[in-house]
């Protein structure tokens, strides 16, 4: 029996014959209407059970096969022509040449006029370094702090050379003409002649010695400031090299060679100047109660030593130089002047 004439038949109670209940079972339209949502259901239950797409209450086609919408992959750039891209986009560091101008790029004047003025406005002052040694000795007394305090120089290297090489980091022991430690520093010499190692500990090495003072090295029983070495005993001091690190024997340093003595008084003396950050050198040079003369000195044998690292002809040096005192301001002081014009004139 199907839904339409299940509804034809239940317009009047008395038609309905398909039912064993008789003409009593259907009072009302309510109940009419009852046992047509039953049959509803029961058709729904064999639909189901069938296979068939599931309707609910009225019934709406629903579309079967719905559209697919297919994407096309983005095609990824290559790592190699990304960079590429990258370094066009990069624009060169403009350099602004004030040399012929009326006032420095992006700065009121060259000089303030007034007493007092903002800092940022005016290029930093760059004294002689006489002077700048002379303004020191005005700051401890100005400031009224200790007469005998340290004096500081940090150095800012220009390390590129031709092809965009570099000049490596270097360490290098210079003799002050005005020594301003008065202790002396402790050298360990390695030798395997007794003769040597007897003159060394006889000029003033705390050790002196070949292989069998590699061990205590290793193990902290003994340590030093310095060591030297004569070139034999090299191969044998390979395990020494974690452990010493940039103290370890070097030709470049003039720490290996064969005139044991000459290199010992060297390292006693010494004073030891080094690079730091790959272009920056930062040493003390002198002591504030030395005279003027003592720390001018000794601020030119550094000057001249870091300079003969590089060749002359590939310009300045020292980029930026600055000194001051542990107490005192620091100033800018113009390094040129330090170096004697007859070894630039050599130089060149």
């Amino acid at each position: 029996m199907t839904l339409s004439q299940v509804v034809k038949n239940c317009g009047t109670v008395q038609r309905v014959s398909l039912f064993p209940h008789g003409p009593a079972a259907f009072p009302d339209m309510a109940t009419c209407t009852r046992t047509v949502w039953k049959v509803v259901a029961g058709c729904q239950r064999q639909l189901l059970r069938a296979g068939g797409p599931a309707y609910t209450g009225a019934s709406q086609a629903a579309p079967r096969n719905l559209p697919v919408r297919t994407l096309a992959a983005v095609k990824a750039l290559r790592k190699d022509k990304k960079e590429n891209t990258e370094k066009e986009v990069k624009k060169e560091k403009r350099v602004i040449d004030d040399k012929d101008r009326h006032k420095p790029y992006g700065r009121t004047a060259w000089t303030p006029v007034d007493d007092v003025y903002v800092l940022r406005y005016y290029p930093r002052t760059a004294y002689g370094a006489a002077d700048a040694i002379d303004m020191l000795k005005n700051f401890q007394e100005l400031d009224f702090t200790p007469h005998k305090q340290p004096v500081y120089i940090d150095l800012k290297l220009d390390m590129k050379l031709e092809k965009k090489k570099k000049v490596d980091s270097f360490v290098s022991t210079v003799h002050l003409p005005h020594p301003f430690n008065t202790e002396r520093n402790k050298v360990l010499v390695f030798t395997e002649d007794a003769d040597q190692a007897e003159a060394a500990k006889q000029n003033g090495a705390v050790f002196a010695g070949g292989a069998e003072l590699i061990q205590p090295i290793l193990n902290d029983e003994i340590s030093a400031d310095f060591y030297v070495a004569v070139p034999d005993i090299l191969p044998k001091l390979v395990s020494l090299k974690n452990k010493l690190r940039k103290k370890f024997p070097k030709g470049k340093r003039g720490s290996v060679g064969i005139h044991v003595l000459k290199m010992l008084e060297l390292f006693q003396t010494g004073h030891e100047v080094m690079v730091e950050s790959d272009c920056y050198v930062r040493t003390q040079i002198a002591m504030l109660d030395m005279p003027k003369e003592q720390i001018f000195a000794n601020l030119q044998t550094i000057l001249l030593d870091v300079c003969s690292h590089r060749p002359a002809n590939m310009g300045p040096f020292i980029e930026r130089a600055i000194i001051a005192s542990h107490t005192s301001e620091a100033l800018w002081f113009k390094s040129e002047d330090v170096l004697p014009k007859a070894a630039e004139q050599k130089d060149e």
